[in-house]
């Protein structure tokens, strides 16, 4: 089996989790409230997870800092969790993105529950 393969239906397996925090909770909470949902839905699924798993960040070799990520699943995806209505801003893409490039993790999922529907954006590098 390959490994990319193996990161699909992992990460179908979170969005699925997702959807039925969605589904079960709506929009209008805080993101604080989905996190807790989906840890507990995750814990029902037998996923491993961390929560804001601390990463460090190199320039030229030289450790400049340090992120948090929401949820780190199976130490395989990166998952940022957004509580926001309308389109998802540029800027959480571009911080999954910096975030996967940093951690040398290849698979990151953006999910949004702010809206009517749950919205994923699937990232790979």
């Amino acid at each position: 089996m390959s490994n990319d393969y193996e990161n699909d239906v992992l990460t179908q397996k979170i969005i699925g989790c997702c959807y039925k925090v969605h589904s079960s909770l709506g929009p209008g909470f805080i993101e604080k409230i989905y996190a807790k949902a989906l840890q507990h839905q995750l814990a029902k699924e037998d996923l491993s997870f961390e929560i804001e798993k601390e990463f460090n960040v190199y320039f030229d070799e030289q450790f400049v800092g340090k992120f948090r990520c929401d949820l780190f699943i199976e130490n395989k995806v990166i998952v940022e969790l957004k509580s926001v209505t309308g389109f998802i801003p540029k800027l959480f893409q571009s911080q999954l993105l910096s975030y996967l490039k940093a951690s040398k993790v290849k698979v990151g999922l953006l999910i949004n529950f702010g809206n009517p529907s749950c919205e994923v954006k699937r990232f790979s590098v």
